[in-house]
């Protein structure tokens, strides 16, 4: 059963029990699209420092031109347009090797595009905030990311607002309003549900409005 939460304090205090834990771990953040996953991981890393490192599940996009191929752009964020193979083996890594510098893709928003090795993650990080959508999802290969991460923690946020967010986002980087707002409601709330149903599967559920 979810411990439910909804102020920042205890969180921090959670991560600071995980890099205190003997070893490396990984906290897993997740949530639907707009929940506000990334602005709570910005804070948790703010507050923890150097001995923490960032590995987001957004550079594991498959890249426009696998998508073309695949046939699967139109849904570009969907569980089957992400290598999750490659996303499991850089957490299985951060594990494995922790002598080595943790090499990953990273993501360009304003070229929506993955980069590779844009991310390096010293021996020094004891802990790794990963957050991306599907960290808790029951199949298709994303099955695998649980056991790799110490908790899950699950953002929360009221629909609408949400919504909003992933509208004025779309616009940001050069969608109309009308497309910004058809894809949404298209393919990232069919994404969104996706999630949802994960929800009871995590560690902690996050009410912030942040």
């Amino acid at each position: 059963m979810s411990s439910p939460v909804a102020s920042l304090e205890p969180l921090l205090a959670r991560a600071d029990a995980l890099l205190a834990r003997p070893g490396r771990s990984i906290l897993g953040i997740t949530g639907p699209p707009g929940a506000g996953k990334t602005t709570l991981t910005s804070l948790v890393l703010e507050h923890l420092g150097p001995a923490a490192g960032h590995l987001p599940m957004d550079g594991f996009h498959l890249a426009d031109e696998q998508l073309d191929r695949l046939g699967r752009r139109d849904r570009k964020g969907a569980p089957d347009t992400f290598d999750v193979d490659g996303y499991v083996s850089a957490l299985s890594r951060f594990h494995a090797f922790p002598g080595q510098t943790l090499f990953a893709p990273g993501f360009e928003r304003d070229l929506e595009q993955p980069i590779a090795a844009a991310i390096a993650i010293p021996p020094s990080a004891r802990l790794v905030l990963t957050e991306g959508n599907y960290l808790l999802l029951p199949g298709d290969g994303w099955e695998r990311v649980r056991p790799l991460l110490a908790e899950v923690w699950y953002v929360d946020v009221d629909d609408d607002l949400r919504v909003a967010r992933l509208i004025a986002r779309h616009e940001r980087f050069g969608k109309s309003p009308a497309e910004a707002r058809e894809w949404v409601m298209r393919s990232d709330e069919a994404n969104a549900r996706l999630v949802a149903a994960t929800r009871d599967s995590a560690d902690v559920v996050i009410g912030l409005d942040a």
